[in-house]
């Protein structure tokens, strides 16, 4: 599976997703939203998100926010 964690800089909750990811060693990229147009236009207009960080899978599978529990059933999968 694999992970993208949409962050921006200075955001305590985007840090507190990486370090769990690491620490789950899971296989994930970062995009930082504040220097790539296209991936702030996916998650505010394509998905309605509205903060960072957005952990995205697929369509179906995404969330927004410092989500433990969904971090590790993702970590887990």
């Amino acid at each position: 599976m694999s992970l993208t964690d949409c962050t921006k800089p200075q955001c305590d909750p985007c840090s507190g997703t990486k370090i769990i990811l690491d620490n789950k060693k899971a296989s994930f990229r970062i995009i930082d939203v504040t220097e790539d147009p296209a991936a702030y236009r996916f998650i505010t207009e394509d998905l309605g998100y509205r903060q960072t960080p957005v952990v995205y899978v697929d369509e179906n599978n995404h969330f927004s926010g410092f989500q433990i529990d969904a971090l590790n059933k993702l970590a887990a999968a």
